[in-house]
Formats: C-alpha cells, structure tokens, sequence
C-alpha cells in the first residue's frame, strides 16, 4: 500500500495506472468494521482501490466536537494493508483548501432537514470535501455507507447534477449484535451509555407513534435531536452525554 500526500502525487500515479478502474472510499479514520465493509465491497469490484483519512474540519459546526474525534493512524493502516488497499491519501488542509473554503458546494433544500437543521453549515463541509476527492481522485465508483442516508442521498444529488463521472455506490448500515449502528463516535461513550446505545435503534424500529418513539427514548436516557419519518423511513439524532448518535430504518 502506497501513502499518497499530495494532490500532485496522485495525478502522477493516476495517469500510470493507464484506466484501471479506480474504486475509492472517503474516511476521516478510526476505522470500524462499517468502514471495512465499504473497503471490502471496492477491492472485489475494482482493480484498484484508494482510500481516503482525512478529518474534515468545515463539517464540523462544533469545534469542541472537531477537537474531540478519536483518531488511530497507525491502526488505520494496518487495517488497510490487511484488507489489500492499494494507496492511502492522506491530503493536507493547506493544499485540500488551498482557496481557505471561500468557494464552497451547497445545496438549499434537502441539505436543511435532519442533521442539516441542527447542524448549520455541516453539509456545505461534507459536500465540498467530497467534490474536491471525487475531482482529485477521478474514482470509477465511490463508496458511502448507508447509516448516514442524508449524507448519501445529498452526494449522490450532487454527483448528478454537476455530471462527475464517478458512480456513488451506497451500502447497508452495519451494526453490532445488538443493533447498534457502528459509528467512530461509539468509542467516545461511557460505560454506562454503551449499554443504552443498542436501545436507540431498538426503540426507532417498533411499531410505534413517532410520539411513543420519543418518549420510550427519553426515558432510557436519550436527549433528542430529531426524530421523524421522512421519504419512507425513520430518521434519529440523539445525544448520550455529549456523543450524537444517528440512525434510520425504512418504515
């Protein structure tokens, strides 16, 4: 597996690859098995796969939350070697963001529901990062989990409309034994709160009012964000402590 550090050095590596398809899937790291599975998905469909660490910044609308993401570089990379990834692109902020985010991609409808109502300006960082990865990459397919269906939904708008020729490839949520999303932000929860974090995705998936819904997760102890149906599904945000913890299930 080849580190790449440079936008300059990938291009170098892109036209030597001569069109061998280039699979790729974007992380911000501490990679958990959900990450492994959109890796794995991209080395059997691809003859090349790259993947992307990278902590975006402009997604996050709390700093104390940005300061806060757990990161495990070297534990990344094992992973990856491991599971046959041919390069790892671990971009600067200075070069990614060379222009300082004054230019930036947006979307104005669906982007201010869900998690784009009570985090402002999230989208807009997640967009444009991943604009700028898809435009670096040139990938044949990307990969995105399904946990975050807004954020899957709104790359795959945006792939369309400004015509990117890479195919955004969505995958199922992958969960623990107890129902639990994966989620980096997982490690961040107490003891204690571990043990009430399977109940979310428990407790969305009855057969339920979205008022009993919400009054069931109050009383384990969850603080709602949201809660509501939407397009066919349910879609959560809710907080344990300080971790924010999402989900959704179709209806």
């Amino acid at each position: 597996m080849q580190e790449v550090k440079s936008i300059s050095q990938w291009r170098k590596i892109f036209q030597e690859l001569h069109g061998k398809s280039v699979g790729f899937v974007p992380t911000m790291g501490y990679l958990h098995q959900g990450h492994i599975s959109l890796v794995e998905r991209s080395v059997a469909e691809n003859e090349i796969t790259a993947v992307s660490i990278f902590v975006n910044p402009t997604q996050f609308n709390n700093q104390e939350d940005l300061q806060g993401y757990p990161v495990s570089i070297a534990d990344d990379k094992k992973k990856l070697l491991e599971l046959g990834v041919d390069y790892l692109l671990l971009p600067e902020y200075q070069e990614l963001y060379c222009d300082g985010y004054r230019y930036k991609v947006s979307e104005n409808q669906y982007s201010q529901d869900l998690c784009g109502g009570t985090r402002p300006g999230h989208f807009d960082g997640v967009l444009t990062v991943v604009m700028k990865l898809l435009n670096i990459t040139k990938a044949k397919k990307a990969y995105f989990g399904q946990k975050d269906w807004q954020q899957f939904q709104l790359v795959k708008g945006m792939v369309k409309a400004f015509f990117l020729d890479t195919q955004i490839v969505g995958c199922p949520t992958v969960r623990e034994s107890s129902g639990l999303a994966l989620s980096s932000r997982n490690n961040l929860l107490s003891e204690k709160d571990k043990k009430i974090a399977p109940f979310l995705h428990e407790i969305i998936s009855k057969k339920l009012s979205i008022d009993e819904k919400s009054k069931l997760l109050a009383e384990k102890g969850f603080k709602v964000d949201y809660l509501t149906e939407k397009d066919g599904r349910i879609f959560v945000a809710a907080f344990l402590g300080k971790v924010r913890l999402i989900d959704n299930v179709p209806i």
